[in-house]
């Protein structure tokens, strides 16, 4: 069985479009639990990727897997609003509880792209503007809506002309810092400079109907920007009627130490796209804003038919309680603060390390040619590849992938975080001697 596994797995384009298996590493696995992958090669795999910012509780957490069980037992699909069910409901009661105030009207889906459609939607309709501005580097999805406003890779875009207009502001990238300014001064200032140019040689800010932003820079590199910059964002919308959305579908779930982004920086959009961490490995996702905004959004303009499903909220219910129960949010602070402290050391000991950024569990670590200034995604893979025969799993992402992820499940430990970064270790330390 092992054999026939491994020779499909060698052939894995004859079955899957380059475009699904074309990624890294391909890792092939049996069984996933805790922190842990394990592999058909028999060895244990340190995860911190938690499958891209999803398995927040951890993998197949007993209480999640037992709601599963227990929901495929009396339902396995909606539709949501030909029927109605209780873990839907239950599950919306339960999100006002950690929501921002007033964000308490929910249209759930089953992915990330599919809530920022939604967001992008009811944003037009409510408002009858016709235009979008997001932000240069971030990352949104890649169904055609979410594609307008994706732009942290061309590539992504290439060939695809997407759909809506939108228009780019600068996100608040650490080199455009002059040297010694203060960046809760400096980003502000520069992003009223940029908006009022945007307005008065590109669109009209009456044509826009919302500015979309990731609250953290995730797929575009994991920059955390200054929390003025953010509230100047919500300055600039409030004064010419343009609607706020948080894409929270990475920074979610307790990935910065708090519920949402939104309360970590102190800020309040108008919608947000929420995913990912939401159902602990199940396809779940939600479009959220107050219910004045989405009675403004009538039936027939917009729909799902698996959106909502029975089991997956059944599991993002277990999913919410384990983070309550477990003080998750705590972890996240205390072992990102950890992990960052750690990846410092590493910092001054390596100089393929060009910078470490942080909050709370999402954690970023940048490679650099130190000779040639360049950023250097080749030394990112060989890295990754490095670290995964010591036995742990990190992921990639920055425009030229030069930026090494760091986001382990919530539930991690002090003694998981030093096995590795102490693979890490070894595996910059091997690079460094090539």
């Amino acid at each position: 069985m092992q054999q026939e596994w491994h020779h499909m797995v060698d052939h894995i384009g004859n079955f899957l479009a380059p475009s699904m298996a074309k990624d890294h590493p391909n890792l092939p696995v049996v069984k996933a639990e805790g922190c842990y992958y394990y592999g058909v090669d028999g060895k244990r795999y340190l995860d911190y990727t938690s499958g891209i910012a999803v398995e927040n509780v951890g993998h197949r957490h007993p209480k999640v897997v037992q709601a599963i069980k227990d929901s495929a037992d009396h339902l396995i699909h909606g539709p949501s609003g030909v029927i109605i069910y209780e873990s839907i409901l239950k599950l919306a009661a339960e999100l006002q509880k950690v929501l921002p105030s007033g964000l308490d009207n929910f249209f759930f889906a089953n992915s990330g792209t599919e809530a920022i459609e939604g967001a992008l939607k009811l944003a037009k309709y409510a408002t009858k503007r016709p235009y979008v501005v997001s932000f240069t580097g971030c990352f949104h999805g890649r169904s055609m809506g979410a594609l307008s406003v994706t732009t942290s890779k061309s590539k992504y875009r290439k060939h695809l002309q997407p759909s809506w207009l939108a228009y780019q502001l600068p996100y608040a990238l650490p080199e455009y810092l002059p040297e010694g300014a203060d960046p809760e001064v400096f980003f502000p200032e520069k992003l009223e400079q940029d908006a009022k140019k945007l307005f008065n040689h590109q669109v009209d800010p009456e044509e826009v109907a919302c500015m979309i932003i990731e609250p953290v820079l995730g797929e575009g590199g994991y920059i955390i920007p200054p929390k003025a910059w953010l509230k100047k964002i919500r300055e600039i919308c409030d004064r010419h009627g343009i609607l706020l959305i948080f894409d929270e579908v990475q920074t979610g779930f307790g990935r910065t130490g708090n519920w949402f982004a939104a309360q970590t920086f102190d800020v309040k959009p108008d919608i947000m796209a929420i995913a990912k961490g939401i159902a602990a490995g199940l396809p779940l996702s939600a479009t959220v804003a107050s219910k004045e905004l989405m009675d403004q959004w009538p039936l027939g303009a917009h729909g799902t038919t698996f959106g909502g499903n029975p089991i997956a909220c059944s599991a993002a219910l277990a999913s919410l309680e384990v983070m309550k129960e477990e003080k998750l949010l705590d972890n996240a602070t205390a072992m990102g603060s950890y992990a960052k402290e750690r990846l410092l050391e590493l910092k001054a000991k390596h100089p393929v390390i060009k910078d470490i950024r942080g909050v709370g569990l999402m954690l970023g670590i940048e490679l650099w040619n130190p000779e040639t200034g360049e950023a250097d995604g080749n030394a990112v893979m060989e890295v990754l590849d490095l670290c995964l025969e010591k036995g742990v799993l990190f992921y990639l992402c920055g425009n030229s992938g030069e930026v090494i992820r760091m986001i382990p499940p919530l539930t991690i430990t002090k003694e998981q975080i030093d096995e590795g970064l102490t693979y890490l270790d070894e595996a910059l330390q091997e690079f460094g001697n090539r």
